[in-house]
């Protein structure tokens, strides 16, 4: 059974906006790929952030889940309160040349309907030796995705959101401070995202036909009068900024400055605070909870990426998306 978590006290409030819908939840959920349901249980973390009916806002922070557990419980929370944002983070695609190139498939959900039918996650994850493109357990980088084919291992939104390709190399050296890109293909060491990014297709399938809206395939209906829970893809580095997540003292201290800046963090429960401190996992999906629900009237409005390969790769959500520029209708 998921952990209880205490709520924020009654006098605390989230953030507020004239721009958009009210959205009454949102989640920041840290993903695992682990295969073993003990290990999803003691990784998989959720922060959730909710307005309740008197106006009054609370922040949990559980975990106890499997990956299917996890989905019924978000389909569960929607019934509730449909005006929802939840955040994952892991790919929710592959680069184009292989989604579209090898697979012959439209778009990514054509692709996650695909891995599913065909039993292709547990095929790449388990015989990788098959296909050494999925690198990392037990070979190294291939040579196809080294040097100058580096790109190719990475889709257009991990280098945007994660090379920061634009800013000069004397610039992007301070900021990124630890934002490295990591690739949908690696599915072994340290970063590696591949292994929870395939078996977290299911799940993304699962909300859609359980009427969850994922962006950037769907349009936000978060202000429609029937309105639809929205999925982001997230990547909880571009949330928390530089800051050592597997150092305690580190967690430890950065918690502190937030309390001290941000009357959001000063109004999170002890046991939050103590769960966040604590592990790695629980400190990602606290962070993203918080940088979701302070921007959480701009996912209305989610715009279409200009990159025109946006509906086979998708798209990660970032904090700096404030408004759109080409505006997304509601259905």
């Amino acid at each position: 059974m998921p952990k209880k978590s205490e709520l924020a006290p009654a006098s605390a409030r989230g953030p507020q906006s004239a721009r958009g819908p009210q959205v009454d939840r949102v989640l920041g959920i840290d993903w695992s790929g682990r295969v073993d349901a003990a290990g999803q249980r003691r990784h998989i973390w959720a922060g959730c952030w909710t307005r309740h009916p008197d106006g009054r806002t609370s922040v949990t922070l559980t975990s106890g889940r499997t990956r299917e557990e996890t989905s019924a419980w978000l389909i569960h929370l929607a019934q509730e309160t449909p005006r929802m944002v939840v955040g994952f983070d892991f790919c929710f695609s592959f680069p184009a040349w292989f989604v579209r190139g090898e697979h012959g498939v439209a778009d990514a959900p054509a692709f996650w309907q695909l891995v599913a039918e065909r039993g292709h996650a547990e095929r790449w994850l388990t015989q990788s030796h098959l296909d050494p493109r999925f690198w990392g357990r037990p070979h190294k980088r291939p040579p196809e995705f080294s040097g100058d084919n580096l790109h190719r291992m990475l889709r257009a939104t991990d280098i945007d959101c994660k090379l920061l390709a634009h800013i000069p190399e004397a610039e992007r050296r301070a900021r990124v401070k630890g934002i490295t890109p990591k690739s949908v293909f690696q599915i072994g060491g340290s970063g590696s995202v591949g292994t929870a990014s395939l078996r977290g297709f299911a799940t993304l399938l699962r909300l859609r036909e359980a009427g969850f809206r994922v962006w950037p395939f769907d349009r936000p209906a978060l202000s429609a009068k029937l309105p639809k829970p929205l999925v982001v893809e997230m990547y909880t580095r571009l949330n928390t900024g530089a800051v050592h997540k597997s150092n305690p003292a580190a967690r430890a201290a950065y918690l502190l400055r937030k309390r001290r800046e941000d009357p959001a963090y000063a109004a999170l429960s002890r046991t939050v605070l103590e769960r966040a401190r604590a592990g790695e996992d629980a400190f990602d999906a606290l962070i993203s909870t918080m940088v979701m629900a302070a921007r959480q009237a701009a996912f209305a409005t989610l715009p279409r990426p200009r990159d025109p390969l946006h509906p086979i790769e998708g798209w990660t959500w970032s904090p700096e998306i404030r408004s759109p520029e080409i505006r997304s209708p509601e259905i």
